[in-house]
């Protein structure tokens, strides 16, 4: 109840400093760029507010739990892409006055018709972003409410929808802001009072992961689905009708739905697939998924790094500055934002290795944050610390998709169709009933598998877009087009394929879990030879001049 109460603040706090900003939106500036008057401070606080997302809270958490040291490259990718993004995009993309990734294919190209492509490529890339968000807010209510995973669904879609239909940007920068401030305190705070009260032996153990793990309660484990495991030394557990059950050393195969309780100190059985908690795949500063942590770990970072300059709500947000020069200053104080907050999700994935191992076998690791801290700290003050995780958690996803919710909204109508703010609300609702529609099946699929899709489409398609836009001047209409074509369809496609088709084994899987060391490459080709190929418009010198003069 403390969680569901912490959460509902959160909420009502979220539409109150949502609604403040609707006074303001009267016009499509208002609704999309806050009429570029954003104070630096207010900026860098709100664009780290929406950047950290369930993927920042739960997703790496539970990865690092699951996957091993290695996934810590995914925090290094988020908060680099945003270097990218000063050295390469902020202060051009400001001068070039558009507001959303279309307008700018339109300003530099001159092409309504690419406008309208790029318009789609924003939904593919929005709607793939959103899905987690929702996902985990239904996860987390669901956890610590009872309620079923599709209620905290659809609450984050109509939290959400309402406040950025009422206010739009200014009340999104109002809300990040804010979530920001949230999320520092709820995950920051309890991480480091988790830390302090863990104790000398548990610290020292979630530092050496060679010494492996063992269930350090009595713990019941129910197999959802029909598991293989391995144990490495013989145990007896407790079935569910209370009689004692052997287990020898070596392999075992359960149906869905058996449950076992586990002695205190036994060890923690090895699902088949999964790297050995604390082994040396586990150990590994790589990612190690699919046999191949060089090339694993090169790609994803590659996508993650690349696709920031080509996220549309990322783009969007330095259009609200009032000068290019001001726009980098505030990507610079988004690094420093960043920077201080992904020390936080490691403490949870260290601690939780240790301490809730069988999230893994719970097929639940994406919870091991909001699990974590009654966990370790039982009693009252477990839970006033699990509904401050909680309430940050939700911050999370409220703030992340109320940008996205916004850059989708500009897709929908000021891309494709003639925009005025009714329509742009209009637009809202439709892209959170349609994300939320896509979010209600989800629930089994990793949250940072989800939000890596939408990187690996955004820097396969907009980063070539805005790079070559923005410092080759012969680029041309048509290679933008068959660029922005083939990069989407092959990152969709490789990774849909992987997510919800069987997979051939060794390469081939790799290739199509992790496409971005491919993907990328070839759009930037396919750009770059038909517009060799083709003629650029004559403005193109001038208008590549225009971006980069003061």
């Amino acid at each position: 109840m403390t969680a569901v109460l912490a959460i509902g603040l959160v909420l009502a706090t979220s539409l109150i400093v949502g609604v403040y900003g609707v006074r303001a939106a009267r016009s499509t500036s208002d609704f999309l760029v806050a009429s570029r008057r954003v104070s630096p401070t207010w900026n860098a606080m709100a664009i780290a507010g929406e950047y950290l997302s369930a993927a920042s809270i739960l997703g790496l958490a539970g990865l690092l739990l699951k996957n091993g040291l290695g996934t810590m490259w995914y925090a290094v990718g988020f908060t680099a892409g945003y270097v990218a993004v000063v050295a390469l995009v902020a202060g051009p993309m400001r001068r070039s006055g558009a507001f959303t990734v279309p307008d700018f294919a339109e300003y530099r190209l001159g092409a309504p018709r690419l406008r309208k492509l790029c318009g789609l490529v924003v939904l593919v890339i929005m709607l793939l972003y959103l899905v987690p968000q929702f996902k985990g807010a239904g996860v987390v209510l669901s956890l610590v409410s009872g309620t079923p995973y599709w209620v905290g669904v659809v609450l984050a879609g109509l939290v959400v929808s309402g406040s950025i239909a009422a206010g739009g940007m200014r009340s999104a920068t109002y809300v990040q802001a804010f979530h920001y401030v949230v999320k520092l305190a709820f995950i920051g705070g309890p991480a480091l009072f988790l830390v302090v009260t863990a104790g000398v032996g548990t610290r020292a153990e979630a530092l050496h992961p060679e010494w492996g793990t063992h269930f350090p309660d009595t713990t019941p484990v129910e197999f959802t689905v029909g598991t293989r495991f391995t144990l490495d030394e013989p145990v007896e557990v407790t079935g569910a009708d209370g009689g004692t059950v052997a287990l020898a050393e070596g392999g075992h195969t359960v149906p869905a739905g058996t449950e076992y309780v586990f002695p205190e100190g036994a060890a923690v059985p090895q699902p088949e697939g999964l790297p050995e908690l604390g082994g040396r795949a586990w150990s590994t500063p790589l990612l190690h998924v699919g046999g191949y942590p060089l090339f694993e770990t090169w790609s994803t970072l590659l996508a993650i790094t690349a696709g920031c300059m080509g996220l549309p709500h990322v783009i969007m947000r330095f259009h609200t500055s009032p000068t290019a020069r001001i726009a980098r200053r505030v990507a610079v104080g988004v690094i420093a934002l960043l920077g201080l907050f992904y020390v936080f999700p490691a403490v949870y994935g260290l601690l939780g290795r240790v301490l809730t191992p069988h999230l893994v076998l719970f097929q639940g690791t994406d919870t091991v944050a909001v699990v974590l801290p009654a966990q370790a700290v039982p009693g009252s003050v477990g839970t006033v610390l699990t509904a401050l995780v909680a309430a940050g958690a939700f911050g999370a996803f409220l703030s992340t998709s109320s940008g996205l919710l916004l850059a989708l909204a500009g897709g929908l109508s000021h891309d494709l169709f003639q925009g005025s703010v009714p329509r742009l609300r209009l637009a809202v609702a439709v892209g959170a009933c349609v994300a939320v529609l896509l979010a209600l099946p989800a629930q089994r699929i990793d949250i940072n598998v989800l939000v890596v899709w939408a990187f690996t489409v955004a820097a396969s398609t907009f980063c070539p877009l805005l790079v070559l836009g923005i410092w080759w001047r012969r680029l041309t209409l048509p290679g933008a087009a068959a660029g922005l074509t083939v990069g989407a369809v092959t990152a969709t496609g490789a990774v849909g394929w992987s997510i919800l088709l069987p997979t051939p084994g060794g390469w081939g899987s790799v290739l199509l879990a992790q496409p971005a060391a491919w993907t990328i490459p070839l759009a930037f080709a396919t750009m770059m030879t038909v517009s060799w190929l083709t003629r650029p418009p004559d403005w193109a010198e001038h208008a590549v001049l225009r971006l980069h003069s003061p």
